[in-house]
């Protein structure tokens, strides 16, 4: 009789280490905008842009961004903030006004406002406007050319959107350090 074969003991296979857990953002904001309540047919486009560059300063800060693609109308984000305990709600809005405050089909004109509710109560924390300004180093105001194309236009509204992230970042106290 052959003896038997010994009987391979398992080995234990390593325990995997646990996962970082990640940490749960304190505050959320969702970004929106109303697409539809602008009567001087300003493109889609320009509202892409002002909220895309809001969303980059905003994403800087320990808290989580959503940049909403669809129209968001101001009861929408009233509503949007009123149904949860940590998400602001920031609401942008285009409008084409000169100085004698009636509408302009120019893109020249286009002021970016911006309001931020609180979440919960949806009582505006704060609110403001940022501007169309290719040179914004100073206190004094230089106008791009009124003939400037679409692509030009959507750079400055996209700088404006950041200028509107970086007040509300200030307003909000999640400035973060500068590290230069």
């Amino acid at each position: 009789m052959e003896p038997a074969a010994p009987v391979p003991t398992p080995t234990p296979e390593p325990t995997p280490k646990p996962r970082a857990e990640q940490k749960e953002p304190d505050v959320y904001i969702v970004i929106g905008a109303d697409r539809n309540a602008s009567f001087s047919a300003i493109p889609f486009t320009y509202f892409d842009a002002a909220i895309a560059g809001c969303a980059e300063v905003l994403s800087k800060s320990s808290a989580s961004v959503d940049p909403s693609t669809k129209s968001v109308n101001r009861n929408d984000a009233i509503k949007r903030a009123k149904a949860d305990s940590k998400t602001y709600v920031v609401w942008l809005e285009l409008s084409a006004r000169t100085m004698s405050g009636t509408q302009s089909n120019s893109g020249a004109d286009i002021e970016l406002e911006y309001t931020v509710f609180a979440p919960g109560t949806a009582k505006i924390v704060t609110s403001g406007r940022s501007y169309q300004n290719s040179n914004r180093a100073g206190p004094i105001v230089v106008s791009p050319p009124t003939s400037t194309g679409t692509v030009y236009r959507e750079a400055l509204l996209k700088r404006a959107g950041e200028d509107a992230g970086g007040r509300i970042l200030r307003a909000l106290h999640l400035d973060v350090p500068q590290t230069n």
